[in-house]
């Protein structure tokens, strides 16, 4: 995966937005930012993603929001928007750890993405605690472990999030 640096600096974001309670925040556009951002609303940590430019979409019009499309000419000002959750006004998203870095890039076959998604440790990674997501940069795409065992792929251990 292109931008190990990118992702950190999303985790970051992520983290830090979270902190300061913020509904609404975004980062620069990319397409593995995007992946992560994805699976991450597919695993119920985020509300919605959006593509936008500098200024945040309406969010009374967000059902029937429609991004500009994608040009050369405007791809290096384009930003993904997205909503934070919170219950009884704390963060969904407690804390975000990033495994693979820039140094070091941590993999996970099938076998070992199993003992890791039961609690188990293994190759140096502690077991998920209860609640727990890790997510996994795949030959399918960016998946929560437990969609990368459903479908049958390991990979590259991006980074797990904590409640």
């Amino acid at each position: 995966m292109g931008g190990v640096k990118n992702f950190v600096n999303l985790c970051s974001h992520i983290q830090n937005a979270s902190k300061a309670r913020l509904g609404l925040t975004s980062i620069a556009h990319s397409k593995h930012r995007l992946a992560v951002l994805l699976a991450m609303q597919r695993a119920g940590l985020i509300s919605f993603v959006t593509r936008g430019g500098s200024t945040p979409p309406d969010p009374a019009k967000l059902a029937t929001y429609e991004p500009p499309p994608l040009t050369t000419a405007n791809i290096a000002k384009q930003r993904l928007w997205f909503g934070l959750k919170y219950v009884n006004d704390a963060p969904v998203i407690g804390s975000i750890t990033n495994i693979t870095t820039s140094k070091k890039i941590w993999t996970a076959n099938l076998k070992q993405l199993e003992k890791l998604t039961r609690g188990f440790d293994c190759n140096y990674q502690k077991g998920l605690d209860l609640g727990e997501c890790l997510f996994v940069f795949t030959s399918r795409g960016t998946l929560e472990s437990r969609e990368a065992i459903e479908k049958k792929v390991g990979g590259m251990l991006l980074c797990r999030v904590s409640p």
